[in-house]
């Protein structure tokens, strides 16, 4: 996996996408992810993700997720 992560990063940066983009998007795609194991359930989502309630409320919105 760490060589996964390392070769998409290269490309990213190979593509002069900006650090924020990149970050944005793989936290909306972590929540997504998770959000779907849960099967939207928040509580579980966010004890998973270690955040509380409220913030994966707040990220849900935002991402429009």
């Amino acid at each position: 996996m760490k060589q996964q992560l390392e070769a998409l990063v290269t490309e990213m940066v190979d593509k002069g996408i900006l650090f924020a983009d990149a970050k944005r998007e793989f936290e909306k795609k972590f929540i997504a992810k998770v959000l779907q194991q849960h099967r939207g359930n928040l509580s579980r989502a966010a004890k998973d993700l270690r955040i509380h309630r409220n913030t994966l409320g707040k990220k849900i919105e935002e991402y429009k997720l």
